[in-house]
């Protein structure tokens, strides 16, 4: 995993801190590997249509979901080495060179 700047922790935080988006988010990340599609994620969150489509946009501009076409649905999936980059990000930087509360082993998602 490469290391990310903090211009890319920003876009990533700032795409999260809407509370649509983080509930998508968190949709996305428990589906795992196998993705949602937007009429599941639809159903499921109940949001309109326009309303997911503005911002799982907003989160794949942000990195953190990525879509792929499989027959006639996109099915959207959370992009886990982009999220487990922004928790290094701040592992490694919220202490400022001081011991962190949380250990090593515990800042990435094992997905």
């Amino acid at each position: 995993m490469r290391h990310m700047q903090s211009t890319e922790v920003v876009k990533a935080l700032a795409a999260l801190a809407h509370p649509v988006r983080l509930e998508v988010f968190r949709a996305l990340v428990v589906s795992g590997p196998a993705g949602l599609t937007p009429s599941v994620m639809q159903e499921g969150l109940g949001i309109p249509a326009t309303t997911l489509s503005f911002h799982l946009k907003e989160l794949a501009q942000a990195g953190l979901v990525s879509s792929e076409r499989a027959s006639r649905h996109l099915v959207y999936r959370a992009a886990y080495e982009r999220m487990n980059g922004v928790l290094k990000y701040l592992t490694d930087n919220c202490c400022e060179g001081a011991a962190c509360a949380v250990e090593a082993g515990h800042t990435a998602c094992n997905c």
